[in-house]
């Protein structure tokens, strides 16, 4: 079963790696014995022979019109995963060269769309597509809302992609209780003002995005394409942030 499982995870199939490891067992051999001891169904064992022989893994001959078949040297093995590896570094190559052409086409159907995101990993995600293609001169603009319940995961998540916007202008509208956290004491990046009434949620919009973000004991974030919503909170944040200390 090791021996199977070990297999697999070179690439093969479970029954491609019963059925080699069967004929390895058995040496040159018709179809019935094989079937016998790799416990293949027979109505699978001629498909799996044929991939087996276009992987190069093993051979057959034909003794009085029947087809005999046997196991290649195990150093075949290698063989099949370095064409592997050659297969996926050209598959690489023709993916980087489509890259550009790819991402123009996504870029032409942003206007109006919107990707949801699950957990920490999900959120840092998000992140990264919020601020990609962004410059030093473009603007971060968010609102966050701290509560004492997630403070801790808080403060650690937003210490941990600091590197994303450390370098970009940047506002930020918290309630006071923000007052209160490690992090906002050690990020001197951040240009932030606090309030005593309610803010609309964990938003930040730069450009025409915007990421709302709900803290609990799942972390839910929506990432919203369109220009429209972007310009509408750009404006209510700046008359909030007018009023701001």
């Amino acid at each position: 079963m090791e021996n199977i499982q070990d297999l697999q995870k070179i690439g093969l199939t479970k029954g491609e790696a019963k059925v080699y490891l069967a004929l390895s067992e058995l040496g040159s051999s018709t179809v019935g014995p094989i079937v016998k001891e790799s416990k293949v169904a027979y109505s699978n064992i001629y498909d799996i022979l044929n991939r087996l022989i276009d992987k190069g893994i093993i051979s057959f001959i034909t003794k009085n019109k029947t087809k005999h078949f046997q196991a290649a040297p195990p150093t075949n093995l290698l063989e099949y995963l370095n064409n592997k590896e050659k297969e996926i570094t050209k598959q690489k190559t023709t993916l980087k060269n489509m890259l550009s052409k790819i991402e123009k086409l996504q870029q032409g159907k942003q206007n109006q769309e919107a990707e949801i995101f699950l957990g920490i990993k999900g959120l840092r995600t998000a992140y990264e597509k919020l601020i990609k293609n962004s410059t030093k001169n473009e603007e971060i603009l968010f609102f966050n809302i701290y509560k004492k319940e997630y403070s801790e995961q808080f403060d650690l998540f937003y210490k941990s992609i600091s590197d994303l916007s450390k370098n970009l202008k940047n506002r930020g509208i918290i309630n006071k209780d923000y007052k209160k956290s490690w992090f906002a004491k050690q990020a001197k990046f951040l240009k932030i003002k606090f309030v005593d009434f309610p803010i609309p949620g964990n938003i930040d919009i730069i450009k025409d995005k915007v990421l709302i973000t709900s803290w609990g004991d799942t972390i839910f974030s929506v990432l919203i394409h369109s220009q429209l919503l972007a310009d509408n909170f750009k404006n209510y944040f700046n008359e909030v942030w007018k009023i701001a200390k």
